[in-house]
């Protein structure tokens, strides 16, 4: 057992906390407490420092220095696993992400890479983060202006919202992909102009084709890397840590490093529904129980692709076409409506809690209907929980709050692709994106999430992002839906806490709640908006024990 698992899972000093800003997040108003005292991993007394003195007088004290602490960050949407392969990935996003801006740049990278690693003729160039709307030339690259670089090696650039990547020629002839190739129901196969010939995009299902099979780090490399894994997560506050989708392999793999004793974090598993049959019901995947540190929460659906990837399903037309040059296109859904129901209907008749990927309006109502027709309302208390949700329209609001559907927001889309969903959506669809405050006036709990890796792993990127909407190009997209910063933190920690129903283990600090922290650089309702994004994280402390710095 690593020393740090070994300390957050069985050694818990007791602490109080002084001086310093300690806001709590319970309750809808904020308030701060003078003293916290903690006692085997958990919060013991909340109240005065000479209280805490008299009660727990053997108590180390841990003098804030006027910092400000919260409760640990609860990851309510990433995608924990594919921090495994950015060890052998290069970065090719655009700022902040990355520092490419045309496809020059783009090559460049891959062409470093290339060298630093001496991949040889016929091996793997993989690239992370491409986002062909923040290039200069405003198109996707094509296997054309790659096959220029690398004609001997297999380069796959992995779209920034990972539901597709390009290929040059060498990898789709890999992937028996050709002219010949039918385009899959619920994918994109974009093809040179005037013929049939594959351009080298693949998205949704057709790039399915090829996901599994790209190159990843092995099970004993990944157990080597777990620690800098969940470091990503601690360096940033959070205490739990979501994997987003996963497969069967990773469930086996995660349980693994619990059994081993390698987690320091909580883990949160969302099982594929793909898997569902190995899972669901077998005694080995355990739902909604840690064991030592791991837990699965329930299954994950992915009903549609992504706006920026123009892959999304609404039920009017994008205004600029299809990613593979479509006209009239609407997106489409990823499962077959029966299908999907019957997956839905499925999970909630097993008890298993239902996550479910929806981003345009097309594929919330396909959501909506699901869960009505499987008799659930929230008076059941499932906690449905809809992913990203972004393209509401008002009366879905309505409808999640009749079924006991809890959305899990996406603001930051408000600045990375704002601007390109005003393009590809006009302005009454865009600026409805993430509707937070309406949500919280409609009574729904909210979360916010980063979806990692297609946003930093930044949850002062988020709270920003809440507070101000604003777009790359300094435009605010939807200004009636901005929140304040303790709304914005409420998604961060006591929202997404609720939606995994762990509202009574984390998320605020209250007594009998884990002894999960975070200490800041300042306290978020005490600066600016703009400031936020400054805000650093000095440490961050699980179940009493410091996991950052290390």
């Amino acid at each position: 057992m690593s020393t740090a698992a070994r300390s957050a899972r069985g050694e818990h000093p007791d602490t109080v906390f002084v001086n310093g800003r300690i806001l709590t997040m319970d309750g809808d108003t904020p308030a701060y407490a003078e003293a916290v005292a903690i006692s085997g991993g958990r919060i013991a007394f909340l109240g005065s420092r000479d209280e805490a003195a008299r009660r727990f007088p053997r108590a180390a004290v841990r003098d804030l220095g006027g910092a400000a602490m919260l409760p640990g960050f609860v990851d309510a949407h990433s995608h924990l696993s594919f921090g495994f392969d950015l060890i052998d990935q290069v970065n090719v996003g655009s700022p902040p992400m990355g520092q490419c801006r045309d496809i020059r740049s783009v090559v460049d990278a891959l062409e470093a890479f290339r060298a630093e690693r001496a991949v040889p003729a016929g091996g793997w160039i993989v690239g992370w983060g491409y986002d062909q709307e923040a290039l200069a030339e405003g198109r996707h690259i094509t296997r054309l202006d790659l096959d220029a670089a690398f004609p001997e090696h297999r380069v796959a650039l992995i779209h920034v919202s990972s539901h597709g990547a390009v290929l040059n020629s060498r990898a789709l002839e890999w992937a028996g992909i050709d002219a010949s190739t039918p385009t899959p129901p619920g994918g994109v196969i974009a093809r040179l102009d005037g013929s049939d010939e594959p351009a080298g995009l693949l998205m949704e299902q057709a790039y399915l084709l090829v996901r599994d099979r790209l190159p990843h780090p092995d099970a004993a490399d990944r157990f080597e890397l777990l620690d800098d894994v969940q470091q990503l997560y601690a360096s940033r506050g959070y205490t739990h840590a979501q994997d987003g989708f996963t497969a069967l392999a990773d469930l086996d793999f995660f349980r693994e490093a619990a059994e081993r004793g390698l987690l320091y974090l909580d883990v949160v598993s969302l099982g594929s529904f793909i898997d569902a049959p190995h899972w669901i019901g077998n005694p080995q995947y355990p739902l909604g129980e840690y064991r030592d540190g791991y837990t699965i929460a329930g299954m994950k659906i992915v009903q549609d692709g992504s706006p920026q990837g123009r892959t999304a399903y609404f039920t009017e037309p994008y205004l600029t076409g299809g990613p593979g040059g479509e006209s009239g296109w609407r997106g489409e859904p990823t499962v077959p409506y029966e299908p999907f129901s019957a997956a839905v209907r499925q999970a909630l008749d097993a008890r298993v809690q239902v996550f479910v990927h929806v981003n345009g309006d097309a594929a919330i109502d396909d959501l909506i209907r699901a869960v009505r027709q499987s008799g659930i309302s929230a008076t059941d208390d499932r906690r449905t929980v809809a992913i990203h949700s972004q393209f509401q329209r008002p009366d879905h609001l309505d409808a999640y709050a009749e079924l006991g559907i809890t959305p899990s927001y996406f603001s930051n889309h408000a600045f990375f692709w704002g601007d390109v969903h005003l393009a590809n959506l006009g302005a009454s669809r865009a600026e409805g994106l993430s509707p937070m405050r309406s949500a919280a006036e409609r009574g729904l709990v909210v979360s916010n999430h980063s979806d990692f890796t297609v946003t930093p792993l930044d949850p002062f990127l988020i709270v920003w992002t809440a507070m101000t909407r604003t777009t790359r190009s300094g435009a605010v997209l939807g200004p009636d839906e901005r929140i304040d910063a303790y709304a914005a933190l409420q998604a961060l920690t006591t929202g997404p806490a609720y939606q995994v129903f762990e509202e009574g283990r984390k998320g605020r600090i209250a007594v009998g709640l884990l002894a999960d922290f975070v200490i800041l650089s300042a306290d978020p309702l005490a600066v600016e908006a703009d400031a936020v994004r400054d805000i650093r994280i000095v440490e961050t402390i699980k179940e009493g024990v410091t996991v950052f710095p290390r």
